[in-house]
């Protein structure tokens, strides 16, 4: 390592903004890991859960429907978390105002979902009858939080893709817009589809997708953080 590069990256570890942006930037990348490894555990070991028909946001019902709360409301705010680090990431540059502020209200919408919790149906907890079952107040929440998170993240996708555009990066353009059309076309099939097991299935890609693209860009924009210098 060159004295230049070991400077470079002293002046990176001691500049404070830097430091702060970075680690706002972390919580993005470990988010959407963190929201999927815990969401799969459960639905792996869960008496009654059959993920080919249940929606993840069915787990927080039951005993332990305790952790899936948890796991959306942390999963939330390490979202907005993220959002903050991108405001500070991207700025100057388009996107710069909008891209946070969609992305901050993603998880906000997350820790929503936590507090209202779905409702059970389905068979799912065991013991629950079969068919979809009552709609209660809570459950209506739920799911307007969902689908507006759910929009805010899909246009956030498009506004970041259009900045990739302007900047000659075509790859990440192409990633950001595939991730949001494939994520609006999964979650239009599984809310229109009457809980068919198609559908659930490829909701559960969109979701992985639409985390991946928050951590790739977390990350991204982590790696390429520049130092401010004074």
């Amino acid at each position: 390592m060159t004295q230049q590069t070991t400077r470079t990256a002293n002046s990176v570890a001691c500049d404070p903004r830097t430091s702060l942006t970075r680690s706002l930037l972390g919580y993005g990348v470990i988010a959407g890991p963190l929201y999927i490894a815990v969401s799969l555990a459960q639905a792996l070991t869960r008496e009654g859960f059959d993920l080919s028909r249940h929606a993840w946001s069915m787990l927080a019902n039951g005993d332990l429907g305790w952790i899936q709360i948890a796991n959306l409301v942390v999963a939330g705010l390490a979202s907005v978390a993220c959002a903050v680090g991108l405001r500070r990431a991207l700025v100057p540059g388009r996107g710069a105002t909008w891209a946070p502020r969609l992305v901050g209200a993603y998880g906000v919408s997350l820790v929503g979902a936590g507090i209202f919790r779905a409702d059970p149906g389905m068979g799912f907890p065991a013991g629950t009858p079969e068919g979809p079952g009552p709609v209660s107040w809570h459950g209506m929440l739920h799911f307007a939080c969902g689908a507006v998170g759910f929009l805010c993240v899909i246009v956030a996708c498009f506004v970041i893709g259009r900045r990739f555009a302007a900047e000659g990066r075509t790859g990440w353009d192409v990633f950001s817009r595939f991730a949001g059309t494939l994520f609006l076309v999964t979650f239009a099939a599984m809310a229109s589809s009457g809980g068919a097991v198609w559908a659930n299935l490829v909701f559960v890609t969109g979701i992985v997708v639409i985390w991946a693209w928050l951590s790739a860009l977390s990350l991204h924009l982590y790696r390429h953080t520049a130092p401010q210098h004074t």
